[in-house]
């Protein structure tokens, strides 16, 4: 098994791609072992001092003016696990949870969260022996951190809750048997520095902007293939139009329709047409989903300075010998960002439906209706459009952002919450709907082009519509077409549409 080393900073979504989806496993730089011991020798110091501490020797929250004995301390410790895991719906998908125990270990690594070594190990054997606790999906409110999904992870590291062991459910205590560990003993401060992060808004979040990236890349190949078959100009995309406006993902954008439509035949056939101009779904594709790639920049660097970053609250300081009480925990940056997110990709399904529209109806496309023949008898891609159309109104009501929305908790003292989860998870059900929206353009484009017998595509366009075929045979007459949209969603995600094009036009710009 391949390991990424977490160290104090130096992680990239990338990384965190590598461990969930391809299972790469971690393990700690020693620097970073040195760092966590640090932290545990001051922090039971101070225990032995009868110092007071929030959530070491104190109550949480509203309750954080509660004493703790030392005696009680680690009961609390258990405590705070069990009363924080009150969470409800349906279970987190796995490469999310997997994701969540990455970035939680990743976090506890910067040696400020005051965890023992040994827990943490714990947490990297189960998720390098593939055993995914079961997290409900609701109860964050986004600060202090994702205290509820997070506190049911943590169940099971004491041997409580569930978990997927290679796939099949068993309990906590039964999962570590699976892998010969036993139940960890937390001391004092490891409960709260177990469940006191923004881990689940951003694991959801990184792994929401990474398939955004694809997504951006996707939305200029069917755009060029609908710009082929509904015989528009490539006049929009002139680099000296975008040098005029240099917003930098409108001229990336432009360079890739310009790149996947190069040497097309279709496109030379109709340059001294008497068409003024394109419509704007067409025209104005660059602007569009260039501002989307924009968006999906930043984000992307929103979430990797959150996966650098120590979110607990106490944060201690073992070089200083200090600890500070703070609200890294708070998940606004997360929730604003993934919020940003949610209307930049749906941006990319409003545009490419308004395509598909046109690819369809044959008084804006000049072919056959609904891309069929013998139209009446076969209603061809009419409800495909449908499809595009209800999943578009679907963005369009998770699109409203959840971060501008607060619940006071904890009896008032958590008088303001981000609600970031709640923005992340909606993120990424925009983006699995923006997938599906851009495999049906690609499907109805593909159509399109099997009109064009005696006129070649540009290089791009070829190989996208060779992939698309050999995987999906033409339409001929009605057939059940959700068979055909989940093929190219595939291919979507498997990249290898993307992978055709790149192999001749080039590394296409995100």
């Amino acid at each position: 098994m391949n390991k990424i080393v977490f160290d104090i900073d130096q992680f990239t979504i990338d990384d965190l791609i590598s461990i969930v989806r391809n299972y790469n496993g971690v393990k700690l730089a020693e620097n970073v072992k040195g760092q966590i011991l640090q932290t545990r020798k001051m922090i039971n110091r101070w225990i032995d001092k009868g110092k007071a501490i929030y959530g070491v020797t104190t109550g949480f929250g509203a309750l954080s003016d509660v004493a703790i004995s030392r005696q009680e301390t680690k009961q609390l410790q258990k405590n705070i696990l069990m009363s924080h895991a009150s969470g409800t719906g349906n279970f987190l998908d796995k490469e999310i949870v997997r994701a969540i125990m990455a970035l939680r270990i990743k976090d506890m690594a910067r040696g400020n969260s005051g965890i023992r070594l040994k827990t943490v190990q714990l947490l990297i054997n189960l998720l390098n022996n593939d055993i995914c606790p079961l997290v409900p999906e609701k109860g964050s409110v986004g600060a202090s951190g994702d205290l509820v999904p997070l506190a049911h992870l943590a169940l099971v590291l004491i041997g409580k809750g569930e978990a997927l062991y290679h796939g099949k459910k068993v309990s906590g205590a039964e999962a570590l048997n699976r892998i010969g560990a036993k139940p960890v003993e937390l001391e004092a401060a490891e409960g709260l520095a177990l469940i006191n992060g923004t881990q689940v808004m951003t694991g959801i979040g990184a792994l929401a902007v990474y398939d955004a990236a694809l997504l951006s890349k996707m939305c200029d190949i069917a755009a060029a293939m609908s710009l082929e078959v509904l015989m528009g100009s490539t006049t929009q995309f002139d680099q000296r139009i975008q040098q005029a406006r240099p917003h930098p993902g409108q001229a990336s954008s432009a360079d890739n329709i310009l790149r996947i439509t190069k040497s097309s035949e279709i496109i030379s056939s109709h340059l001294d047409c008497s068409r003024i101009q394109d419509a704007y779904s067409l025209r104005c594709s660059p602007q569009v989903h260039g501002a989307s790639k924009d968006a999906i920049s930043y984000v992307r660097k929103v979430l990797e300075t959150e996966i650098n970053s120590s979110t607990n609250n106490p944060l201690f300081f073992p070089k200083a010998d200090t600890f500070l009480l703070g609200g890294n925990f708070h998940g606004q940056p997360v929730a604003l960002a993934l919020d940003f997110l949610c209307m930049a990709v749906a941006e990319i399904a409003n545009i490419s439906e308004r395509r598909i529209e046109r690819l369809v109806n044959p008084s804006l496309s000049g072919l056959t209706a609904f891309l069929v023949r013998d139209g009446g008898l076969n209603s061809g891609f009419m409800i495909a459009q449908y499809t595009a159309a209800a999943l578009v109104s679907e963005n369009k009501v998770l699109s409203h952002p959840a971060c501008v929305d607060s619940i006071p908790t904890s009896a008032n003292k958590e008088d303001h919450v981000s609600m970031g989860t709640i923005s992340a998870r909606k993120c990424r059900e925009i983006v699995k709907n923006t997938e599906n929206v851009i495999a049906i353009e690609l499907l109805c484009a593909a159509q399109a082009l099997d009109l064009f017998t005696n006129l070649k595509p540009g290089k791009g366009t070829l190989s996208a519509f060779k992939v698309i075929r050999k995987a999906v045979s033409h339409l001929d007459g009605d057939r059940i077409l959700s068979k055909d949209i989940e093929t190219v969603l595939n291919l979507i995600k498997n990249r290898k549409i993307l992978t055709a094009v790149e192999d001749v036009v080039g590394e296409l710009n995100c």
